[in-house]
């Protein structure tokens, strides 16, 4: 089967869709309230210990920016401040920080700023990492563009049924490669002329538009959501995978179920883990995006992968008086965005950072 060839930015920013056209039409993001995300822990706070844990709510922020106003508050470097995952800046987001305990007291619950507040304090012993979530759950407002809101939500009802049923195509979101793909701009350059933060971010990006690629041509072929003989099969919402040399009725029922799914590439040096056509297929894929993938094996990363299909839970639609709240549940590293391009045709006020 021929493959078609995607631009980096068609990878990117506009990959092809899996249940065709959209339901229906809505605007996004009027206002920072109309897109709410709140950050689920992988872990309870240890109760003790030399660092704290503060829950934020913060409005109209990246998390960024949050990180170094609070070393500015708490009098300690910006590098000491962890944070689990980045989260959109137009919006509304509980997110979970960390801070080296002063040896003087400090009213956490009284810190606040014009753009965030803090809910939450617990001591533990150590510095949250990147990527320490369970979780994130999402509240989305469709502002209605035609018709009223119960007749937007009755188009909407077959759709969200069929994606909670057999999920989305888990595409890296369009925040990964910057405003109008500038992150992958960045690839042509020499890296030593790259400020650390924007070699991070254009190593992050070609790595993505690999796999965006990847997942593009399997949702074209309709294996995006089957085993393939060589595939690299991974448990849902967790780092395990494991071989697939024979699809069976066991492994088809459980990849139904959207216990496991299949995997792509997450491009580094060496071959990718998979096997047969599956294997043909990436190392295809990534000859076409030389630049991204010359940047990953130069930068020393290896290879690892990422499931191809993202389980949308809880899924329900809230009906409002101009428009409708899509509430919904993702693993770790699921985009809201991939959910929202299978549901409607959107029309963001700002777009995303």
């Amino acid at each position: 089967m021929a493959v078609r060839e995607l631009s980096a930015l068609e990878a990117a920013l506009a990959p092809p869709r899996a249940y065709g056209a959209p339901a229906a039409r809505g605007r996004l993001r009027c206002e920072p309230e109309d897109f709410l995300v709140e950050e689920e822990l992988g872990f309870a706070p240890a109760g003790d210990g030399p660092h704290v844990l503060l829950k934020i709510r913060k409005r109209n922020a990246n998390t960024q920016w949050v990180a170094r106003e609070l070393a500015r508050l708490c009098g300690c470097r910006p590098a000491d401040v962890g944070y689990a995952g980045l989260k959109d800046r137009h919006a509304v987001a509980v997110q979970w920080y960390s801070l080296p305990r002063p040896r003087s007291s400090c009213d956490w619950l009284g810190l606040r700023a014009a753009d965030f507040e803090v809910l939450e304090a617990h001591p533990h012993t150590r510095k949250l990492p990147r990527g320490a979530l369970a979780g994130n759950r999402f509240a989305v407002r469709v502002r209605i563009q035609e018709g009223d809101a119960t007749e937007l939500a009755a188009r909407l009802a077959p759709r969200l049924a069929a994606i909670e049923e057999r999920g989305v195509p888990n595409y890296f979101g369009s925040q990964r490669f910057g405003r109008g793909g500038s992150n992958l701009q960045r690839l042509g350059r020499p890296a030593k002329r790259l400020a650390p933060q924007q070699r991070a971010f254009a190593l992050s990006a070609a790595r993505s538009v690999i796999f965006n690629a990847l997942l593009a041509a399997r949702v074209t072929d309709g294996t995006w959501e089957r085993l393939q003989v060589g595939d690299m099969a991974n448990l849902d919402g967790r780092g395990s995978i494991f071989p697939i040399g024979t699809v069976d009725e066991v492994l088809t029922e459980r990849c139904s179920r959207l216990e496991i799914h299949p995997t792509g590439p997450l491009w580094g040096d060496g071959d990718p883990a998979s096997t047969a056509q599956v294997l043909e297929l990436e190392t295809l894929i990534a000859a076409r995006y030389p630049d991204a993938a010359a940047a990953c094996v130069a930068a020393g990363m290896a290879q690892e992968r990422r499931a191809l299909r993202l389980a949308v839970r809880e899924l329900r639609c809230e009906i409002e008086s101009q428009s409708v709240r899509i509430h919904f549940r993702l693993t770790r590293g699921g985009f809201a965005t991939a959910m929202l391009a299978e549901l409607i045709e959107t029309h963001s006020e700002e777009s995303s950072t």
